[in-house]
């Protein structure tokens, strides 16, 4: 059986990831692929129960080394768990946040350096990369704003960090993105939600054709 396609989608807080998610998941199954949406932090128990401790707004002493190694801990988990099984057996895997996320966040954002966090996480996910990530690019300004907004969702520890920290894990983003152009397309992501998911749906189906 032919290995499944593993696609992730990257964005800071409000970037919009959910709603495209749900939208990507619907039109490949409409394409008539199998597809199994996830998340990181969480996706199984254990590293739900990970990104309990990881995302409490209570848990503002957290060093951020702890921080780095819980996201690869529940990393490692997933993807041992549910992600590569997945792909083992030709599913499309949708993942909200992989490895690009650390390295924005903890690796630029908190300064522990893109490289360092890189080496921790190449132990934990021996290596495995996505096959396309997508990243939504915003204004932090403008995704603060959205959660602010939208009362359904959860407000976690990174939501409530101040707006520097937020434009600091874009910069590392767009770092991100430009060691690694051969796999990640930026998409703007202040566009409405419909002109996002019809931009991303071109890349993906080119990957899956």
């Amino acid at each position: 059986m032919s290995k499944g396609k593993f696609i992730t989608i990257e964005g800071g807080e409000g970037s919009g990831k959910t709603t495209l998610i749900e939208a990507l998941t619907k039109r490949l199954r409409e394409a008539g692929h199998e597809v199994m949406a996830t998340r990181e932090p969480g996706g199984i128990p254990i590293a739900e129960a990970i990104r309990a401790i990881v995302l409490d707004r209570e848990n503002t002493a957290m060093d951020a080394r702890t921080e780095a190694l819980l996201y690869a801990a529940a990393r490692r988990q997933h993807l041992a768990e549910k992600v590569m099984p997945a792909l083992q057996q030709g599913v499309t895997v949708l993942c909200d946040r992989f490895v690009d996320s650390s390295l924005a966040y903890q690796g630029y954002a908190r300064g522990l350096g893109i490289d360092a966090v890189g080496e921790i996480n190449r132990f934990a996910t021996e290596g495995c990369e996505p096959d396309l990530t997508i990243y939504l690019d915003l204004e932090p300004e403008i995704g603060l704003k959205r959660i602010r907004a939208n009362e359904a969702r959860e407000v976690n520890r990174l939501d409530v960090e101040g707006l520097a920290f937020h434009r600091r894990v874009r910069e590392g983003y767009l770092l991100v993105a430009e060691r690694y152009p051969e796999r990640i397309v930026k998409i703007d992501a202040s566009e409405k939600a419909e002109a996002v998911a019809e931009k991303t749906w071109a890349f993906i189906a080119a990957k899956l054709a």
